[in-house]
């Protein structure tokens, strides 16, 4: 029993080496029991971490910015690809014919592709769509007609 309160003091040492120099401990070490002083540090920290939060919310932004902005680029690069490709096929069954709509030496020949890109794009999804539509009538009169014995 005598030995509890007999503990020895954790922060003796501490004060023993901030006392001989002259200065008290530390505001961290020890706690004050002055009301606005713990006011005043709750204010600070409350406006460093509104500080950090907005900071935190800018960034969050930015990061979201930056990924929209890759994949709109990924999208743009995709489709000019596809037009491109697109453009090129055109190209050889024109020669093949006989003419040719857009001439190799061209300057503007980037910017005819890149304007007619959401004409070609239509028309490779009504011609999936007319190849679809055959397929599911002649699957359809396949399935009608009946089994010949």
């Amino acid at each position: 029993m005598s030995n509890l309160n007999s503990v020895p003091d954790p922060l003796s040492f501490a004060r023993k080496m901030w006392g001989s120099m002259g200065v008290s401990l530390p505001g961290m070490v020890t706690p004050t029991l002055n009301v606005e002083d713990i006011e005043k540090k709750i204010r600070d920290l409350k406006a460093v971490e509104n500080w950090l939060k907005m900071n935190l919310s800018m960034l969050q932004m930015t990061i979201q910015g930056l990924e929209m902005q890759c994949v709109t680029l990924n999208a743009v690069r995709a489709m000019g690809q596809m037009a491109g490709s697109y453009g090129t096929a055109a190209g050889a069954t024109d020669e093949a014919q006989g003419g040719s709509l857009v001439e190799p030496g061209s300057s503007n020949e980037a910017l005819r592709q890149a304007a007619l890109w959401p004409l070609t794009l239509l028309q490779q999804m009504q011609e999936q769509m007319q190849k679809a539509a055959t397929a599911a009538v002649q699957s359809r009169q396949a399935q009608e007609e009946p089994p010949k014995t």
